[in-house]
């Protein structure tokens, strides 16, 4: 019997970071020595007062449905840390706990597009973001960014990209994969093209605690009152507290599109894993410390890896100044970024995300939440492979 699947589903384009890193993970397996740069996840492991949160909720069984809004406490924690941090002031009832931050994006989009919707997506992208726009049948609007403008959004080009059918504009500062990080000014600026229009902006903050050099972390929504109205908040536990596998995010939202995220939420996973929760209030109410420890050991390899990079004869690179990944244009070699990525992979074993895969063929992605060993042995054998092509 022939099985005729929906379009949306044989349409999608699988993610290629996960697809990147099971290779390389199947070749370690396998014995293989391979250098991977792909995974989106920091390297060390969750905080251990976290963990012990988690399994004391297990051991006492806190492992029933929980309101599918997630525990009143997390959402109260949330709502404090988002004062404190982010001057956002949001009622514990305009926030939804989620399964994982990429989980919370779908359910923005879900909430609010529809067919006929348009979605302004600056390149290169979170390559799950166009995805996301088709699977709720709306459009994504493609504005590819330049490294002059450090990868960023200009103010013209969202109001050049904006026709009577946009609905919301993505902007995820700090940034994967490019790592930049929209100023105050630039966010603002933004945010008046926004309100010409009373065009609903995301704001992907899942990178905010991962910058660098002193850069200001941003929330969109803290800039006016008028923004505010306009502006959805996606943040998680992932990034900072090395959570990546507990699938913990939030939304932060006007009372409606909260309300509505409730509600497909409990028609689509119920609730947040219950003991999860606990571990992200631990995480919310403990030691932070951790925190900017991880930081300092992303910002050393940051500064090796671009030293690196950029001696390199045909790379040249943008300094991230947040999140942590790089974006080095390979565009000079003559590739495509999957056949520099394949051959790379090949030849030198070392595992790169193909720019394609963000919506920009000129690059490709590498991260430095790995170790330095990973990164110096792999950086030699990059500098090899380009000699060998050039």
């Amino acid at each position: 019997m022939a099985i005729q699947l929906a379009q949306r589903a044989t349409t999608l384009t699988p993610s290629l970071t996960l697809a990147i890193d099971a290779k390389a993970k199947k070749l370690k397996a396998e014995g293989v020595d391979v250098c991977g740069f792909g995974a989106g996840e920091p390297d060390c492991d969750t905080p251990q007062h976290i963990k012990d949160a988690a399994a004391k909720a297990l051991a006492e069984g806190f492992t029933k449905y929980t309101p599918s809004s997630g525990i009143p406490e997390l959402r109260s924690a949330i709502a404090e840390k988002l004062k404190a941090d982010n001057h956002l002031d949001y009622k514990p009832s305009q926030i939804i706990v989620n399964c994982g931050a990429k989980h919370s994006c779908y359910n923005v989009i879900l909430a609010t597009c529809q067919a006929g919707d348009e979605v302004i997506i600056p390149a290169p992208y979170w390559l799950s973001y166009p995805e996301m726009v088709r699977l709720a049948d709306a459009t994504p609007v493609i504005v590819p960014t330049s490294e002059a403008d450090g990868f960023k959004l200009t103010p013209e080009q969202f109001r050049d990209a904006m026709t009577p059918a946009t609905k919301l504009v993505i902007i995820n500062s700090p940034g994967n994969p490019t790592g930049s990080i929209y100023s105050r000014e630039e966010m603002q600026a933004l945010a008046e093209v926004a309100l010409e229009e009373d065009v609903l902006m995301l704001s992907d903050e899942i990178y905010e605690k991962i910058v660098y050099d002193n850069a200001e972390h941003v929330s969109l929504a803290a800039l006016s009152p008028g923004i505010y109205d306009l502006t959805i908040t996606v943040n998680g536990f992932s990034k900072a507290y090395a959570m990546t596998g507990w699938r913990l995010g939030y939304v932060a939202a006007p009372a409606p599109i909260a309300a509505a995220i409730d509600s497909i939420q409990s028609h689509s996973t119920s609730n947040p894993t219950s003991f999860a929760q606990k571990g992200a209030l631990a995480a919310l109410k403990g030691d932070q410390s951790f925190v900017a420890e991880m930081v300092k050991a992303f910002a050393e390899r940051r500064a090796y890896m671009y030293d690196r990079l950029t001696k390199i004869p045909g790379i040249t690179c943008v300094l991230p100044l947040g999140a942590f990944y790089m974006l080095p244009n390979i565009s000079s070699f003559g590739l495509t970024s999957a056949d520099f990525c394949t051959k790379l992979l090949e030849q030198q074993k070392v595992a790169a995300v193909p720019g394609i895969a963000f919506g920009s063929d000129a690059h490709m992605r590498l991260s430095y939440a790995c170790s330095m060993e990973n990164i110096q042995k792999g950086l030699d054998r990059i500098e090899a492979f380009c000699a060998s092509i050039k």
